[in-house]
């Protein structure tokens, strides 16, 4: 698929139908960033806000897909080069980018617990070192590893169940 292409159509129709990024965004639920990155081929909208485009601007998904308005003659081959295009390419949105986000989200998310972690182990650091200095390296240690542990299980689930959880219950 050419995103440029489709970009340019999308900007084309914004302009024939006199509206602006902000209010297209505002139409399709997004901000007028994002609605630049359509319009200059960064990413493709998501098929949802394709299909909000389509009754918007009076075009079907499949001519938004091709960047142009199509013939009827022309409208089945091109549904049928931008079905195999979509199932050849990765989606803008991959599972590697999910699961990418979802862990930075988790990430930020969870600030909180990460700093409450260091103080535990600064706390278990600094007992050890007063009580029995002798076994403090050990001590931190094993408190770092069992912190570490349990934070990425926490995270791994979570990461799981965001980018896999929608397939796994279609899939039911």
């Amino acid at each position: 698929m050419d995103t440029v292409k489709t970009g340019k159509f999308i900007a084309r129709l914004r302009a024939e139908k006199g509206l602006t990024q902000q209010q297209l965004g505002d139409i399709c639920g997004a901000t007028n960033k994002t609605v630049s990155r359509w319009e200059t081929g960064c990413y493709m909208p998501p098929i949802e806000v394709m299909e909000i485009l389509s009754r918007e601007f009076g075009v079907s998904i499949n001519e938004i897909v091709a960047g142009r308005r199509l013939s009827e003659s022309d409208f089945k081959s091109q549904a049928e080069q931008n079905l195999a295009e979509a199932i050849a390419e990765p989606g803008a949105f991959g599972l590697s980018e999910r699961i990418a986000y979802f862990r930075k989200k988790w990430l930020s998310d969870h600030i909180f617990d990460i700093v409450a972690a260091l103080i535990i182990l600064a706390a278990a650091g600094a007992a050890a070192w007063f009580l029995i200095r002798p076994l403090c390296p050990a001590i931190v240690a094993i408190v770092f590893i069992a912190e570490y542990c349990f934070l990425n299980n926490r995270m791994s689930a979570y990461v799981e169940q965001k980018a896999f959880g929608e397939r796994k219950s279609k899939k039911e």
